[in-house]
């Protein structure tokens, strides 16, 4: 490794200790869905990888902070999510903002901006209120999309803007459910999460569910794979929901 190389890596490794600490000061244990480890990667490990991407450290740097305040709303907006792999999400950033027509550091602010309303929009604070970040970050909800118009959309990837456009949108769509009282999307008591599923995602049967589905390949998105090839042409809406059943998965409210 050449001096520069190395002085990055060390720079890069304890610049991105500070995103492992924001987790462990909000006592997160980053549970992984990798059928082969426990825990997800540590951004410092992330960090590493990215250096072998980019050697620009003014870049590395607004990267981390972009990385750094998507953590934080997650944090703020998905306090109880349990699997935190971000592999995925974090080289599919990457490779966007180095190929960004206005600049990485446009990209960034833009992507981030997207993101962080996301969280906003379908957190614990708003009135949607889901528990978890599962189906956004393995690629339930992107796959749903992709099927619906799969000619125009199959070479979208899962963290594209496009796809975060439509996620926003679908996003207020809901507000508007809730706002008419639908049988399906309807006002929450406050000390509850909202399930629109027919099977239980209970913390205990959540985790339950997902490993399985990992460990069955039923995840259009693996995402704890640097280099995952992510696949939208298979029913996992229906497969998850017949695994559900087979686990005895009950919905109780």
């Amino acid at each position: 490794m050449s001096c520069r190389k190395t002085l990055n890596f060390r720079i890069t490794n304890h610049s991105f200790q500070g995103l492992d600490e924001l987790l462990k000061q909000q006592n997160i244990k980053p549970l992984s869905l990798n059928p082969h480890r426990t825990l997800s990667t540590s951004f410092s490990a992330l960090g590493n990888l990215i250096v072998q991407t980019t050697d620009d450290l003014q870049f590395i740097k607004v990267f981390r902070e972009t990385l750094a305040g998507i953590l934080q709303s997650i944090l703020r907006n998905f306090p109880e999510n349990i699997f935190w792999d971000f592999d995925c999400l974090v080289i599919s950033i990457l490779r966007q903002a180095l190929v960004a027509e206005k600049g990485a550091d446009y990209f960034l602010k833009f992507f981030a901006e997207k993101i962080e309303l996301l969280m906003d929009l379908f957190g614990n604070k708003s009135e949607i209120r889901f528990r978890y970040l599962h189906d956004f970050i393995y690629g339930f909800d992107w796959a749903k999309w992709v099927q619906k118009e799969p000619k125009a959309r199959n070479l979208i990837e899962p963290f594209n803007p496009a796809f975060l456009d439509y996620l926003l949108s679908r996003g207020q769509e809901i507000l508007q459910l809730i706002c008419l009282g639908d049988c399906q999307y309807h006002h929450l008591s406050e000390n509850l999460y909202r399930n629109p599923f027919d099977f239980s995602r209970e913390p205990k049967d959540e985790i339950r569910l997902f490993t399985y589905l990992a460990r069955k390949k039923i995840i259009p998105v693996a995402a704890w794979d640097w280099n995952v090839s992510p696949v939208w042409n298979k029913p996992f809406h229906q497969m998850r929901e017949s695994l559900s059943l087979e686990l005895h998965l009950v919905k109780t409210n």
